[in-house]
């Protein structure tokens, strides 16, 4: 199978399989006008299997991408112009998720209310977050993408 090079846009490689579809879900690919390749359940000699995106004419924020380390934190981000790596990065956890995941406390008022979540970062390494309105701690492994 043979996929044509990207001329100019975005390769989000390294993709654990099991996550490519929520990438897809937070990124809203599937609202996308250009091409999208997506490459899934390839093998990988460090990952056993990983899964591929590829995006053309498309570029996005590092806002965006560093959501992506809520559910992929190991993903590398190659940016292509004119056929050629022109950057290639890791994504970094920021140190605020908003409207990127639900908080678990039924009483907060994002639960209640029609607004955003937002999330502080409280230990990357670990995972661990706190609501800005209710205060609640979640980790990674606890949170739901909205």
């Amino acid at each position: 199978m043979q996929v044509a090079a990207l001329q100019n846009g975005t390769v989000i490689d390294h993709i654990p399989s099991s996550k490519l579809f929520q990438v897809v879900n937070l990124l809203h690919l599937d609202k996308e006008d250009t091409s999208v390749t997506i490459g899934f359940n390839l093998k990988s000699e460090k990952m056993g299997s990983k899964s591929i995106i590829k995006i053309a004419d498309k570029f996005f924020s590092d806002e965006e991408l560093n959501q992506l380390s809520v559910i992929a934190p190991n993903v590398t981000l190659c940016i292509i112009h004119d056929y050629e790596v022109v950057e290639k990065k890791k994504v970094q956890m920021p140190q605020e998720l908003t409207g990127v995941i639900r908080c678990p406390n039924p009483k907060c008022i994002t639960n209640n209310e029609p607004m955003p979540t937002h999330f502080h970062v409280l230990d990357k390494e670990n995972g661990i977050l706190q609501c800005h309105y209710c205060n609640r701690e979640v980790t990674l492994e606890q949170v739901k993408l909205i």
